[in-house]
């Protein structure tokens, strides 16, 4: 649909399927709708899971993804893209490929290693394919500590490691990196962009929760990935992509029997 001011642009997610809505392909094309942009979306992994957590993981055959998104890419105006679990080696080649072959230029790599119950999303052998593939292509890659830390080979314990893992991924390839600190102690919780060169520091009040959180790595990188699509420059998308993910957490509540959601 067009609005008077011309049709609204157009992002793309390429991630794992959560049936329960917290996480994953639905949590994105929520949040790109909140934030005006329509949506396109790719399965890679297909699970068993609710805000329990999950059960059970089975990877889209890869030449089937390669065919999902050739298909997409050609026909839709794809102004950003992001891409979150994406589970095997085979799965990160045929991704990098098709978005290398479209010229994809706003990409968001979302490292979805481990979901928030712990259970892997990605194998070994589909973590090295990452960093050796698909970081390079990114825009901007959005990693919690953990995975900061893994993608980087450093150890993150403070704020100085992750300025300093920043600048190990940026040697590995990474053309900016916005480190998710919600898992590092503090009263404020600050995500750091680094970005050419230069550490941007973007804090908010830190929430205390009675239950454990599901969701809100996807909704920083999809609200990061709509902005992007919507035109803004990195280091403001990044500020206001912060800023709906603390709106979000602020209305956070039970949807079922076991994680909190973010609301937004």
């Amino acid at each position: 649909m067009s609005g008077r001011d011309g049709p609204r642009p157009v992002a793309l997610t390429i991630a794992g399927l959560d049936p329960s809505g917290g996480a994953g392909l639905m949590r994105d094309l929520t949040v790109f709708e909140r934030l005006g942009v329509g949506g396109a979306a790719v399965a890679t992994v297909l699970t068993v899971q609710s805000t329990r957590g999950v059960a059970a993981i089975h990877a889209v055959p890869a030449p089937f993804v390669r065919e999902q998104l050739d298909e997409v890419l050609a026909d839709l105006p794809i102004r950003a893209a992001k891409t979150g679990a994406l589970g095997t080696a085979a799965l990160v080649e045929a991704v990098a490929a098709s978005l290398a072959g479209a010229g994809v230029r706003n990409l968001v790599v979302d490292p979805v290693v481990l979901a928030t119950s712990g259970r892997p999303l990605c194998d070994a052998d589909g973590v090295r394919k990452l960093i050796e593939l698909l970081i390079g292509l990114a825009r901007v890659v959005t990693p919690n500590v953990q995975e900061l830390a893994l993608l980087s080979g450093r150890e993150v314990e403070d704020a100085e490691d992750v300025r300093d893992a920043c600048r190990a991924l940026a040697d590995r390839g990474a053309r900016a990196v916005l480190a998710k600190g919600g898992h590092l102690d503090g009263d404020r919780a600050v995500d750091v962009l680094f970005d050419e060169g230069a550490f941007h520091d973007l804090a908010a009040p830190r929430l205390r929760f009675a239950g454990r959180l599901h969701g809100a790595g996807c909704t920083l990188s999809a609200a990061l990935t709509a902005l992007l699509a919507s035109g803004l420059p990195l280091v403001k998308a990044a500020e206001r992509a912060k800023q709906h993910l603390a709106e979000a957490l602020s209305r956070a509540g039970a949807r079922g029997r076991g994680d909190l959601w973010p609301i937004g």
